[in-house]
């Protein structure tokens, strides 16, 4: 468990330093910042989609997944029940932030397979990787965003944490190559659509996208 709590200390010490660095700024190089964070998002998005799509052997199941995972987040209203209720208690936006932080810093292949190379042989290389690039993601999305940032922890935390123990103590096999490849391409979904909406060309609700993730879970459950 210690690479899991290296990436929850990266998201605050990140956090932290941006922090120091907004106070210094003004309204001008905070909007350029947004633009950079957007910016940012579309391109690690597309760069995941791109580079999974050819490995995946289920090529329509990522449609599928979109196709139900949106309508129901839609149906159940997670995003203005999760960024709402942010957005009320801290500042206006953060929660768009928080949930792009968590796509970037939670989805895709060393983000997945850190806790499972973790749960299977000990091994921490792939948590502390991501550890670094949570680290500069932090320091970013601070600058940007504030203190709230802090936010994403308990989600890094417990996501992270729900692959290990799955993996060691349900199924070692579950979190397989082909199911990192599938959940990657609709996180790299995800990840555009957060940029998107920060650089303003089209604001989605990503809270809405994530049961999109569950699709290709349960689809593994069954094959």
């Amino acid at each position: 468990m210690i690479g899991i709590w290296a990436n929850v200390i990266a998201i605050i010490v990140g956090t932290l330093i941006g922090w120091l660095f907004k106070r210094r700024l003004n309204d001008k190089y905070i909007d350029a910042l947004w633009q950079s964070l957007g910016l940012l998002a579309l391109g690690v998005g597309i760069q995941t989609v791109v580079n999974n799509m050819n490995k995946s052997h289920y090529p329509l199941l990522f449609i599928f997944s979109l196709a139900i995972g949106i309508p129901l987040g839609t149906f159940f209203n997670l995003n203005d029940r999760a960024t709402g209720w942010i957005d009320r208690h801290f500042q206006s936006h953060l929660g768009e932030g928080v949930a792009t932080a968590s796509f970037l810093d939670g989805i895709g292949a060393l983000a997945i397979l850190g806790p499972v190379t973790a749960a299977t042989n000990g091994n921490q290389t792939m948590l502390y990787t991501n550890a670094m690039l949570t680290l500069v993601c932090g320091i970013i999305f601070g600058t940007s965003f504030g203190l709230g940032m802090i936010l994403e922890t308990p989600i890094i935390f417990i996501w992270f944490s729900f692959i290990y123990f799955v993996t060691k103590y349900l199924s070692a096999s579950y979190f397989s190559n082909s199911l990192v490849v599938e959940m990657s391409v609709v996180g790299g979904f995800l990840v555009m659509a957060g940029g998107l909406s920060l650089l303003k060309i089209r604001e989605f609700k990503t809270v809405d996208m994530l049961p999109s993730l569950l699709v290709p879970m349960i689809y593994f459950l069954f094959i």
